[in-house]
């Protein structure tokens, strides 16, 4: 094939998953990063650029992590495909980085060897090395390299040691002469090696792959249907497939006459070399530090005592978020009533003073002024994951999930999708049954994501008491734990109804999941993973926001009669065009508890959930301009019937508000992602139909119930 050169060497980091190979690609490129899809398909793509100590550069390519190169999920097939030169951008990959678990070096060395196979320059990063002392492991590093003819760099990424190595092996590596075509890890007998001459001829004709490497995918396609697959592209003609596929039969044919079973041919073969090597290079010492983690697992991972523990540990933290947000909200808040105060005096009295201040300020300013609760969530998300404990809290949901028929794959997408939807149902590419992953794709948005987090704060600081709950929590923390934990109820339920609309008789399959050991968080990474999480945010809801106060200020300042500035601001308001679609919409909304304010808010929020607050933010900047400046808490603590002086928004409205938004479908990204990864509308609209439904149901249940019981 073809390839075409780049400006920069093109240098692909590879691992199994949950080796740190993000906190390495992070801690190589740091902000140098591009993010986006490989042409044609969801999977994500992650591109950064290294610079060496001489400002030389490389383009490091994270691929998605992977067991062996045998594609098990489309994640994995797009990074065999980059390794073997089939992808359509044709990298010319110059080396290949290798990250390996230091703590479990057995089970890594088996995709190790694989790549090194491959005839590129490898070089193994040996992470987590801190871990594998703690557990008694000692590894001979240079016995290592020298059996494997490849520099191995030991690494603790979490804590930057060995980085600078690492940087230095990539440039030499990259520079130095052409090492292509070397022998590999495999020792075939001339039996085997003779019977693979068949498939050996037509990677060669094929391909481009050295000659260590037909020998070796030769071997992977016999064993493996899946690789076998992997090879029926449309880069060939159907000729071409039949040539390969009946080589193949024949070869398979051929073993089981001799007794030899194919299908494990090369994990024996492999794991024979590899558990040898394993006895050359490293010494065990089990009982030196694994006590720790599995006294605290003991606990932790109870059957009974694990989830309670989780259910306590998330009410601190939402407390936490809570009680450390309180300053930082309030500075932000003054610093945006100045910014608004500073261009009133500034700016001459007008409708592009109106736009700037009422509009634009007040709307994307009441979203940030939320930022500080959603810095504390992610930073709270990050610490669990880099101690280790959030794959005991998947471990923990995996015994639910079981329950509803899933797979335990769908632990992951749906944990990630507290976060945001996006990426959560982008996650479920890892799970094999289309079934299984359709489930958890239509029920992940059902998971509270840090766009609903702005309007349950708001909700709750103006409604909620801070009222001390058993002397260590308060009703406002226990609130914000309830919704998340309704829409965790919302989705079992979902997950119930699919499983038997979708699969009434598929048994769950199994999931085997490692737990890492845990370990000290790195305050660096986590800060990180905090940043990046919300540059998401702001630059993506910030966008939304932007544009969807200009118009919505737009709708609540227009039309404009002659009578204009003799009607007082309220009245103006509600003759507006914003105003008559509140109005309009009341009706359907009213046994929920809604107003035409809240209507509006309804109708932007199906753009991104946090619009919520700013269109509210927008509307009572609009009313108000003429008055007193109030915070929006305030100003909804204080709307009252003019009728009858009671007030609109009470505790009761709060929650049958947060109920709605616990439910529903307001995310026109997430509809796009589930769009392209079903590659349907129908789905999509199920999606929008269902939540829907289900918003109003629960919503209207809350407020009339507790209308019923005196609440309202």
């Amino acid at each position: 094939m073809p390839h075409i050169s780049s400006p920069y060497a093109d240098v692909a980091l590879i691992g199994n998953p949950n080796t740190g190979k993000t906190s390495i690609f992070n801690a190589l490129t740091g902000l140098r990063q591009k993010i986006g899809n490989y042409p044609g398909v969801t999977v994500e793509k992650k591109t950064g650029t290294v610079l060496g100590s001489g400002g030389e550069q490389v383009r490091l390519h994270d691929l998605p992590g992977m067991y062996s190169l045998t594609p098990k999920s489309m994640d994995e097939k797009i990074a065999r495909d980059v390794l073997m030169g089939e992808w359509d951008e044709q990298l010319d990959i110059r080396l290949v980085v290798v990250v390996a678990d230091a703590a479990n070096l057995n089970r890594n060395l088996y995709l190790v060897t694989q790549v090194i196979d491959l005839g590129i320059p490898v070089v193994v990063a040996l992470n987590m090395m801190d871990s594998a002392k703690s557990e008694g492991v000692h590894i001979d590093v240079e016995a290592l390299s020298e059996h494997l003819d490849v520099p191995i760099v030991p690494v603790v990424a979490t804590r930057q040691h060995g980085l600078d190595l690492l940087r230095h092996e990539m440039f030499a590596q990259v520079t130095a002469p052409e090492t292509r075509g070397k022998t590999g890890t495999l020792t075939l007998d001339e039996a085997l090696n003779a019977s693979l001459t068949p498939i050996v001829d037509w990677l060669e004709e094929h391909t481009r792959l050295t000659a260590a490497a037909q020998t070796a995918e030769a071997l992977r396609v016999v064993s493996s249907d899946l690789a076998l697959e992997s090879w029926m592209s449309d880069h060939y003609t159907e000729a071409c497939k039949n040539d390969l596929k009946t080589a193949t039969q024949s070869i398979r044919d051929h073993l089981e006459a001799k007794d030899i079973s194919w299908r494990i041919l090369e994990a024996k073969l492999r794991y024979e070399q590899i558990d040898d090597l394993y006895e050359q290079t490293v010494q065990e010492n089990p009982e030196a530090g694994q006590s720790f983690s599995m006294r605290l697992d003991r606990v932790l991972t109870h059957r009974f005592a694990g989830p309670m523990i989780v259910l306590a540990l998330f009410a601190l933290i939402f407390q936490t978020i809570f009680s450390w947000a309180e300053g930082p909200m309030d500075a932000i808040e003054g610093g945006i009533g100045a910014l608004g105060e500073y261009i009133v005096t500034r700016m001459p009295e007008g409708m592009l003073q109106s736009l700037i201040v009422d509009g634009i300020i007040a709307g994307v300013g009441a979203v940030l002024v939320f930022l500080p609760q959603i810095l504390f969530l992610f930073f709270f998300l990050a610490l669990l994951e880099d101690t280790g404990y959030m794959a005991r809290v998947a471990f923990l949901m995996d015994r639910l999930m079981k329950g509803l028929g899933l797979s335990g794959r769908s632990v992951i997408p749906l944990l990630s999708s507290f976060a945001c939807a996006i990426p959560g149902i982008m996650a479920t590419r890892t799970i094999a049954s289309w079934k299984e992953r359709l489930v958890t794709i239509m029920i992940a948005p059902l998971m509270s994501c840090s766009a609903r987090l702005p309007v349950y704060i708001l909700m709750i600081g103006a409604f909620i008491p801070d009222t001390p709950v058993l002397g260590i929590f308060s009703l406002s923390g226990i609130t914000l734990l309830a919704m998340y934990l309704l829409g965790i109820a919302g989705a079992i339920g979902a997950a119930l109804v699919f499983k038997w609309f979708f699969m009434p008789d598929a048994p769950s399959t199994t999931f085997i999941m490692e737990l890492p050991p845990y370990r000290r968080p790195s305050l660096r990474w986590v800060l990180l993973q905090m940043y990046e999480r919300a540059k998401v945010f702001i630059t993506d809801a910030g966008q939304i926001i932007l544009a969807i106060s200009i118009v919505l200020w737009f709708l609540a300042s227009y039309p404009k009669s002659d009578d204009y500035d003799m009607v007082a601001a309220r009245e103006r308001i509600q003759q507006s065009y914003a105003g008559q679609l509140g109005h309009w919409i009341e009706p359907a909304i009213e046994p929920l508890g809604f107003d035409w304010k809240l209507g509006i808010g309804l109708i932007t929020s199906f753009a991104a959930r946090e619009v919520m607050v700013s269109t509210l933010a927008t509307i009572y900047n609009v009313e108000k301009a003429d008055e007193t400046s109030v915070d929006l808490r305030t100003a909804l603590q204080n709307e009252t019937d003019p009728a009858t002086g009671e007030p609109i928004y009470t505790p009761l409205v709060a929650i049958s508000l947060m109920v709605f938004f616990v439910f529903a479908c307001q995310c026109m990204a997430t509809v796009a992602i589930v769009k392209r990864e079903t590659n349907s509308w129908r789905w999509p609209i199920i999606m929008i139909a269902y939540m829907t439904i289900l918003a109003y149901i629960a919503s209207f249940a809350v407020y009339q119930g507790g209308r019923i019981f005196g609440f309202g």
